[in-house]
């Protein structure tokens, strides 16, 4: 821990700097998430709009919505942004083994929460026959939520990238192998995500079936076992010793990759009730 981070206070002196005192990176992120914000804004007045004077045949919400499961995934994607917070105040201090600690918890309740989604997007489309094209509200419902998915996962992408950097060795002789060590290491990741989302929702679906752990394991073993092995082959990328080019240098990049975080968390507290709790509240 540096004498900065002792003395508890954030040494900027490694970010350039605009003439607002701002770092550049910082009023970068800033200028996009307000232009961002006035996308969503638009999106979800939009929503809005159809939901007050909807067309005749609009299907019913209620019928639909499964509050449950999505106030269990707004409680995933809060606590994500706790350990995002944590991962900036570690790297703040140079502590880079709780920061990697803290992007990796922040990556998967990320997932969880996408998982929740697709999952929730897979029910309306085969049970519930709701499509972009079936009606106004499935156009602008997958559009507001789909839109803010997609910020969900390029954040998500953002942060196995900067997990990832994290590693990159100090000795700059060994750059071309950490390269591909990196690749290498962001191929296992993606793997491991597609191959597990996929093992956990077959075995949701399964299980709604009303079939057991038996048939679960008989037909989708080859999955388990392949989330298993890559889960290995990411732990053996984790242990790398000797020191590394990341710590209080880097802490703008994190902070700012916090900021986007953050911003996609509070869309979803707009979200969530505006477009999923209004339904039992206005139209009960």
């Amino acid at each position: 821990m540096s004498s900065h981070a002792a003395a508890g206070h954030i040494d900027h002196h490694h970010d350039a700097t605009t003439t607002t005192g701002i770092p550049h990176k910082k009023l970068f992120m800033w200028a996009f998430l307000a232009s961002d914000c006035m996308f969503f804004g638009s999106l979800i007045a939009t929503h809005l709009i159809y939901r007050l004077h909807p067309p005749a045949g609009t299907p019913d919400p209620r019928d639909l919505f499964s509050i449950e499961l999505t106030s269990g995934s707004t409680f995933i994607l809060l606590m994500s942004s706790l350990l995002m917070a944590l991962a900036v105040n570690s790297i703040q201090k140079g502590n880079v083994a709780t920061t990697r600690k803290m992007l990796i918890g922040t990556i998967i309740f990320g997932l969880i929460f996408l998982g929740g989604q697709v999952y929730e997007f897979n029910h309306f489309v085969h049970v519930g026959g709701l499509t972009l094209n079936s009606s106004v509200f499935g156009s602008t419902f997958y559009t507001l939520t789909g839109t803010h998915g997609t910020h969900v996962a390029i954040g998500v992408l953002w942060l196995v990238l900067m997990y990832i950097r994290t590693f990159k060795p100090a000795d700059e002789s060994n750059g071309q192998g950490w390269i591909l060590k990196g690749v290498f290491h962001f191929i296992a990741f993606t793997a491991l995500t597609v191959l597990s989302m996929y093992t956990i929702l077959a075995l949701i679906h399964v299980l709604q079936e009303g079939h057991g752990w038996g048939y679960y394991f008989s037909h989708h073993y080859l999955s388990f076992g392949g989330s298993i092995i890559l889960l290995g082959v990411l732990f053996a990328f984790a242990r790398q010793s000797g020191p590394v080019d990341f710590g209080e240098a880097q802490a703008i990049d994190v902070e700012s990759m916090g900021l986007y975080w953050h911003f996609v968390d509070i869309v979803w507290i707009v979200i969530f009730p505006v477009v999923y709790l209004l339904e039992y509240i206005v139209l009960a």
